[in-house]
């Protein structure tokens, strides 16, 4: 996700070796090639495997490229320290162009992680000089609010590139592939709602359920269009002119999140945040109201706050190791029930919210994010104060 990102100096004061696991396995030996000043490392998805052709490279710019060429089940790959993402591309589909990021590594282990795949993560090796290990906890708070904000930027251009997509679907008229592009869009707008929701007049703009609009209001955004696709089914010249619309307002979200900076407690607030949508509107079904994909919004909410949260972590781990400790404990339990509802077949790659599954699920599904905002509501007040 931070295409561009200068790791070195920042994210690998959490970073620690862990053992290969044999799924991205290098297939060449000797040393990784060097264009446009980048060292380039080639991925390759087929069948169940995601194959790195070099599993090392020197420290600095590396470039890696990513091909699927008939993998069905895998369409996401991830560089990753600890749990923070700091390069990713998605929805790699067979018989696409090769996808690519690029980042900036100081000496250390990362892992590259492929979701789906047979073995999805392994281990990718950075020689030479080290990232800056500062333990001063002013320090560690600023590189971590500096990663997320390039986290935030590298969103909200996803978001751009997805919404570009569901627009050329509903300009064409195929209904199936704009319902195919819608699930792939949301998620990009969930993980990063809290800095959207910082531009009160844009965010109703784009994210308004019909519940939230004033009367004589223009209903726009997301929820009308999902209205159109998936309860009526049909792409009207209304849907068109609302897609237009959608794509405009994504663009300014876009101009909005370039170069912001935040406060440490912003991330903080903004974790919680992210769970008290997923108990307001997503736990409740009110936010896919139509597609029932409220589960792909859920798992993003859940994904941002994370994120938020492992940016935080290096200067956290100093300032109550016991607190940051059970957050992350509490954020495996909830990915690992999220995990039991993962459908490949299925919309967005979820089983879809229907009333059946709201009625047995939702009171599980409320108790496990309320233990883990426990802890997390915690952290604003010590970072603030650090």
């Amino acid at each position: 996700m931070l295409t561009g990102l200068v790791a070195g100096s920042m994210l690998l004061a959490g970073c620690s070796a862990g053992s290969t696991t044999a799924g991205s396995t290098a297939s060449a030996g000797g040393t990784a090639p060097v264009a446009n000043g980048a060292t380039q490392i080639k991925v390759t998805l087929s069948g169940s495997s995601c194959a790195m052709d070099y599993a090392t490279a020197p420290a600095g710019p590396v470039t890696f490229t990513v091909t699927n060429t008939d993998a069905a089940g895998l369409s996401e790959v991830e560089l990753m320290s600890d749990k923070r993402i700091l390069g990713e591309r998605e929805n790699i589909v067979a018989g696409l162009q090769p996808a690519t990021f690029t980042v900036t590594l100081g000496g250390g282990t990362y892992q590259l992680n492929c979701p789906g795949a047979s073995a999805e993560n392994t281990d990718f090796v950075v020689t030479g000089a080290a990232a800056s290990t500062a333990s001063d906890v002013q320090t560690l708070l600023t590189t971590g609010t500096t990663g997320y904000g390039a986290y935030v930027e590298d969103q909200s251009a996803a978001l751009v590139t997805a919404v570009a997509a569901l627009d050329a679907a509903i300009q064409s008229g195929d209904v199936a592939a704009a319902q195919k592009a819608y699930a792939v869009a949301r998620p990009f707008y969930e993980r990063i709602e809290p800095v959207a929701e910082s531009f009160a007049d844009l965010d109703p703009e784009v994210d308004a359920r019909v519940a939230d609009v004033d009367p004589g209001t223009e209903w726009t955004g997301f929820h009308p269009i999902e209205k159109d696709l998936f309860e009526t089914g049909a792409i009207s010249a209304s849907t068109k002119t609302l897609s237009t619309k959608l794509v405009a307002d994504i663009a300014q979200l876009q101009t909005l999140t370039k170069g912001l900076t935040y406060k440490p407690e912003e991330l903080a607030n903004g974790a919680s945040g992210l769970l008290e949508e997923v108990q307001s509107s997503k736990i409740t079904g009110e936010e896919e109201a139509y597609s029932h994909i409220d589960l792909v919004d859920f798992a993003a909410n859940v994904e941002g706050s994370e994120q938020a949260f492992e940016y935080l972590k290096p200067a956290l781990s100093t300032i109550d190791a016991n607190l940051t400790a059970s957050i992350s404990t509490q954020f495996d339990s909830v990915n690992a029930l999220l995990a039991t509802y993962k459908d490949a077949s299925a919309l967005g790659g979820y089983d879809l919210y229907t009333e059946a599954l709201k009625a047995s699920d939702a009171t599980k599904l409320t108790q496990a994010i309320q233990a883990l905002q426990q802890p997390l509501s915690q952290i604003s007040e010590k970072v603030a104060t650090a």
